[in-house]
């Protein structure tokens, strides 16, 4: 896999960048500018970029060798978030790691209520997320649902650039989700994402899973630091794994049940979590259930 990866750096080692801001494409290029334009008027900080770039054969190799300064690696094939973002990390060179989608908009002062949580927080054991604004209902009771379209050619930046900061979302519990942010002492503590859930699906609930098991309690979504989500614009290319049943057999409990029950994902923030102790109850029904999925698996 290593001799199909090129890494091309642009960024300049004695810049100040704030975070290292890592976005995986795949052939999804004017989604991928579109993110690009978003960052570069709507941030408030400078940040290294870096691109993973998934196979790139619709031109996103030729127009990021023609960036400045933004940092990219360049694999054949397509390797997924899991190994993409770890072999990201190798070039990261701020303190803080963002993982972000190319079909994400970030809206003005997205890294300003960012930077401003993490200095009240002053340690390192958390995890914060942005808060998405999706145009389809979802199960997601962190995201907004408001509807600014769901592709480039309907969407409706001029109103939403207006409306924004009216929808209203308090601060709120389970930051899994991305765009998110972590330090990269905690990110390399729990050692990244794990590649087992390749090509990603649930590899964002067994991250944070990981972060708990190294009695981080902090998750925290930002309902001021807003981006818009077109949503999935290159997961639903891909064929699935089956990140649903190996979380299960992985920490002997459903994704849903953890974020649920552990994060309170979509509560109202209020501090950091208490640990958790399921009931006898629900240890037997988690138990059952993992003992049937090794059965049938």
């Amino acid at each position: 896999m290593l001799s199909n990866i090129k890494k091309t750096l642009r960024t300049n080692s004695y810049e100040k960048y704030k975070y290292s801001i890592i976005i995986p494409t795949w052939n999804n290029i004017d989604y991928l500018k579109f993110c690009l334009r978003s960052l570069k008027e709507n941030s408030s900080f400078k940040h290294q970029i870096i691109i993973l770039v998934n196979e790139g054969n619709d031109g996103t190799i030729e127009w990021l060798e023609n960036q400045k300064e933004i940092d990219f690696i360049k694999s054949k094939s397509n390797i997924g978030i899991c190994f993409g973002l770890n072999i990201s990390r190798t070039i990261v060179k701020t303190n803080y790691i963002v993982y972000a989608n190319d079909d994400m908009y970030f809206l003005p002062k997205w890294d300003f209520y960012i930077d401003k949580e993490i200095e009240l927080i002053g340690h390192k054991d958390f995890m914060l997320s942005a808060t998405m604004i999706e145009p389809n209902e979802t199960k997601n009771p962190s995201v907004i649902v408001k509807d600014y379209g769901d592709s480039l050619s309907n969407f409706k930046e001029q109103n939403l650039l207006k409306d924004f900061d009216f929808l209203l979302k308090k601060d709120w519990y389970g930051s899994t989700w991305p765009p998110n942010i972590m330090h990269i002492d905690t990110w390399d503590l729990v050692g990244g994402m794990s590649i087992e859930f390749s090509p990603g699906m649930y590899s964002d609930p067994d991250l944070a899973m990981k972060l708990w098991k190294a009695d981080v309690r902090y998750f925290k979504g930002i309902g001021k630091s807003r981006v818009y989500h077109f949503g999935s614009k290159s997961t639903k290319r891909i064929k699935h794994n089956k990140g649903k049943d190996m979380f299960l057999l992985k920490w002997g409990m459903t994704a849903r049940y953890f974020v649920d029950n552990y994060l309170k994902r979509g509560q109202l923030f209020n501090g950091l979590l208490p640990d958790y102790f399921p009931s006898p109850i629900d240890s037997l029904l988690n138990r059952l259930k993992k003992a049937i999925k090794s059965i049938i698996s």
